[in-house]
């Protein structure tokens, strides 16, 4: 059996999100059947380490997907030829684009349809991609697999699709995050914040991650309480961020904002274990991994009450409004001074997080491929 998986957002120390899922879902699979070969379709050149397993053939598929054009072009007219030719049984696109003009069996993953409902908040073409495109994967996709059930009603209801089709293929969180040692913490906070605590975001700089309200909010919470805790936001810039620039640049605790950037994984896992507490408030996600990387690392996590965090977080988090200043700045303040109650979530939180793993998501994304192809 040949199966084709769209890797193109494997690109080395450039991994977020949906490359995330990629990597490890693939990783675990190619291992767990030895007995598939499995086609990863780059759109550009790659590192070997993505290479996991000697069944993998890899093969460089161009134009390099940079514009939605591209990515027509790609998906459309590229691929098409590559499935044909390598005579490949089951196409499988963890970002869930596929192409139209194939006639080959697909697996399609949806993370969410965050630009169905928030379409301003992407660059004007891909916006039109977007909710051009994807209501049409997700009626030609043999299956669909999606990361929470928040997002596969979500799916059903604004596509249009029948739900028994949709399969909900939960997140995991990477075992490298754990907790570190009193002495590692010390060392983090020396290097990053002068010795003080902090609130830790984790996520790209982008309009639907609220980076704004967690400001103003921070902000608020900064004037109203005598404290010398300070925000840390990791990250990478996305587009649209000046509004960001502007409320960041008009604050009068702004020298107690660190926008650290894109770290090492290495790093990251000492950032979370020396943090107070994450602070992670998008106003929309399909699943929100960091919950989880903070739950390993057991510290609390503050997050939103919408979409599909109160799934994820479940009661180990402390939920607040996102569009709200006073309810972010309240959470800021009761898990900066309620050690009961931060306790108490990071509890809780050690059997939430015992439920996810990225080989349970790669063996339920396994039994997607399975329904819609068989092994003979």
């Amino acid at each position: 059996m040949n199966i084709a998986i769209n890797t193109r957002l494997l690109i080395k120390d450039k991994i977020d999100g949906i490359g995330r899922f990629t990597y490890e879902t693939t990783k675990h699979m190619v291992k767990s059947h030895p007995e598939i070969t499995f086609y990863f379709l780059f759109d550009q050149k790659f590192d070997s380490e993505f290479i996991f397993s000697s069944n993998v053939v890899p093969l460089i598929v161009r134009p390099v997907t940079r514009h939605p054009f591209l990515w027509y072009i790609w998906f459309e007219y590229s691929l098409p030829l590559v499935l044909k030719k390598k005579r490949i049984d089951l196409f499988l696109s963890p970002d869930g684009h596929m192409p139209l003009s194939s006639k080959h069996k697909s697996v399609v993953v949806i993370h969410d349809i965050n630009f169905f409902h928030y379409p301003n908040n992407i660059p004007y073409f891909a916006r039109k991609y977007y909710n051009y495109y994807f209501p049409k994967f997700a009626k030609k996709a043999s299956r669909i697999a999606t990361v929470s059930e928040f997002s596969k009603q979500d799916i059903v209801k604004n596509y249009n699709i029948d739900a028994n089709k949709i399969d909900v293929v939960y997140n995991g969180a990477n075992n490298i995050f754990k907790p570190i040692s009193n002495i590692c913490k010390a060392e983090i906070k020396k290097e990053l914040t002068n010795d003080c605590p902090y609130f830790l975001f984790v996520g790209s700089l982008s309009p639907r991650k609220n980076i704004e309200n967690l400001l103003i909010s921070y902000e608020k919470f900064r004037n109203q309480n005598k404290t010398n805790i300070k925000l840390l936001i990791v990250g990478s810039k996305l587009f649209k961020i000046s509004t960001i620039e502007n409320i960041y640049n008009a604050m009068k605790y702004k020298a107690e904002v660190i926008f650290t950037g894109r770290i090492s994984d290495k790093k990251l896992v000492e950032v979370y274990g020396a943090a107070h507490a994450l602070v992670f408030i998008p106003y929309f996600e399909g699943f929100g991994i960091p919950i989880l990387e903070a739950m390993k690392s057991k510290i609390p996590v503050v997050t939103s009450n919408v979409s599909a965090m109160p799934e994820i977080g479940e009661n180990a988090v402390l939920l607040v409004n996102p569009f709200s200043i006073n309810s972010i700045s309240e959470g800021l303040k009761k898990i900066a001074f309620d050690n009961k109650l931060r306790n108490n979530l990071i509890k809780k939180s050690e059997y939430v997080v015992k439920k996810y793993s990225w080989q349970k998501t790669s063996d339920l994304l396994w039994k997607t491929i399975e329904f819609v192809s068989p092994l003979q």
